[in-house]
């Protein structure tokens, strides 16, 4: 594998429960493949999902009860499950919110910080 695609795994892993909860809490209930497009449009096309990635993360939040999934039909009429963000998902989400700006800000300050 790659270095950079080791890296983005990694980075993904690390991020992709906070980036779907954030996504379900700004745009409302969504199915997969809408998550995965709009991670990707957010990120001006950086951030590409395959559903292998996606679909466990969903099915971890789910059984966490940070969402919740129900079945519904898409724009075309495609069956598919929608996810919510549950109080629990929004409760999480802004602890994770919190300890990622806390260390984003304390990376900051490192690669910032002279001598």
């Amino acid at each position: 594998m790659p270095a950079n695609a080791q890296n983005k795994s990694d980075v993904l892993q690390g991020t992709l429960d906070l980036m779907v909860l954030r996504t379900l809490e700004s745009i409302g209930p969504q199915h997969g493949y809408a998550i995965s497009a709009r991670l990707e449009n957010v990120s001006g096309g950086a951030l590409q999902l395959n559903m292998g990635t996606l679909y466990p993360a969903l099915m971890r939040l789910e059984q966490r009860g940070l969402i919740r999934g129900k079945w519904g039909a898409t724009e075309t009429k495609r069956k598919a499950r929608f996810y919510e963000i549950t109080a629990a998902g929004r409760r999480q989400l802004k602890r994770e919110k919190q300890a990622w700006e806390r260390m984003a800000g304390i990376i900051h300050t490192l690669l910032h910080s002279e001598g």
